[in-house]
């Protein structure tokens, strides 16, 4: 029987990505989780895994991640667990630190845990080699890093920075954008959202839009919001959690322009802000990795973080919960959960059901995205979205996944 299907029958009732790019600062501690009390009555195996994300620092804090996870751990705990037995999440603190990523992936290793899970790092070039040495999957991740796109022990569940950007580019054109700015920080890490979202216009029939940089230091973008709104009709906000800087002076110029962005950038919160259903906002583009909070397919992952202080809305967070609904889905169907099996069953599976929340999924060598230091992305899906009412929802009813593979392979020359 289907697991994810099971555990939502059962259930009591179902890149920002783009600030990882712009990711600075350190802080924070490490956290490891008790479980949860419903946990005791399972008589099963314990299952295992690790998380881990920045807290308690100056630049792109996740504790939405851990806070995810521990929810997940609940809820499943609640509804079987795995296999009968419990999941034990242990939670890691990589402070926005290369090194500390890298203590997290040691500290993983010597706890035998089956699997590192949904968490949120740029630096994967430094554990994915530890990860990796050791056996053990890096499932779901941030979709930035080098290592997430190409290691062979790598599951990201969306299509990170290149597929989302190039959904982004096209949606834009779609709306009928005819000449567009990106503005994003000049930093080396944002040079690749310019790539692919030239690649999304382009690929739509449209001009190649203007790249405008942003240094990291600047707090008044007045020039910024003047150069992308000249001879524009629409401009993509690519800052991350300070996307509310550009906005502020956009507001203050007067300008008309239409805004976009990919998830993360434009939120809620920063429509609800500077107006809610007034805002300037409404109507902004916004591409996703997934349905909005309001689909159904939501339904489990809304329930179980009720009363948290976490976003479901926020890229990493929501990333956190897919790639839990991939682990369970796959060691739910293993002899014996170990993670040399999950990796053979991750690698062979075809179709790993997250109840909506992707298309099915699946890591064989035939769906690998044709493209070098790319080929572990194989969801090449995104989501058309709009800001609506203060809220995140769907761009048109009956909207689903766009699929943008054919565009990447076609630049590919694949």
């Amino acid at each position: 029987m289907n697991n994810s299907r099971r555990r939502r029958s059962t259930a009591a009732s179902c890149l920002a990505m783009t600030g990882a790019l712009l990711a600075a600062g350190c802080g924070g501690s490490e956290e490891e989780s008790a479980g949860s009390t419903s946990a005791s009555s399972l008589t099963g195996a314990p299952v295992k895994v690790m998380v881990w994300a920045p807290e308690n620092t100056q630049g792109s804090a996740q504790p939405g991640v851990r806070i995810t996870a521990q929810a997940y751990e609940k809820w499943i705990n609640a509804n079987g667990g795995i296999k009968g037995g419990p999941l034990k999440v242990l939670t890691c603190n990589e402070k926005n630190d290369p090194d500390e990523a890298e203590n997290c992936a040691q500290q993983a290793v010597s706890e035998k845990v089956v699997a590192v899970v949904g968490s949120y790092s740029l630096a994967g070039d430094r554990y994915m080699p530890i990860l990796e040495k050791a056996g053990i999957p890096y499932i779901g991740g941030t979709g930035v890093s080098a290592a997430e796109f190409s290691n062979p022990l790598s599951f990201p569940v969306n299509g990170g920075t290149p597929v989302v950007f190039a959904a982004h580019g096209r949606q834009l054109v779609e709306e009928g954008c005819k000449k567009i700015s990106g503005v994003r920080y000049d930093v080396a890490a944002a040079a690749i959202v310019t790539q692919f979202l030239g690649l999304g216009v382009t690929s739509a029939g449209g001009t190649p839009p203007k790249d405008l940089k942003v240094p990291v230091t600047a707090t008044d973008l007045a020039p910024q919001v003047a150069a992308a709104t000249k001879n524009s009709d629409c401009v993509s906000v690519i800052l991350g959690t300070h996307s509310d800087l550009f906005v502020k002076s956009y507001l203050q110029s007067g300008a008309k322009t239409e805004l976009g962005s990919v998830v993360g950038n434009l939120t809620p919160e920063l429509a609800e802000s500077t107006g809610g259903a007034g805002s300037p906002l409404e109507g902004s583009v916004i591409t996703g990795y997934y349905p909005p909070i309001s689909d159904p397919a939501w339904k489990d992952g809304v329930e179980a973080t009720e009363g948290k202080d976490v976003d479901l809305s926020n890229g990493a967070n929501a990333t956190a919960w897919v790639a839990f609904t991939v682990f369970s889905e796959a060691a739910g169907k293993l002899p014996e959960i170990t993670s040399k099996a999950l990796v053979n069953e991750l690698n062979t599976a075809k179709g790993i059901d997250t109840g909506g929340l992707t298309p099915p999924l699946n890591w064989t060598s035939a769906t690998a995205l044709p493209m070098k230091g790319l080929n572990r992305i194989h969801n090449t899906t995104a989501t058309e979205l709009v800001l609506r009412d203060g809220k995140i929802e769907w761009a048109k009813s009956g909207s689903s996944f766009v699929d943008v593979r054919k565009a990447l392979t076609a630049a590919s020359g694949g």
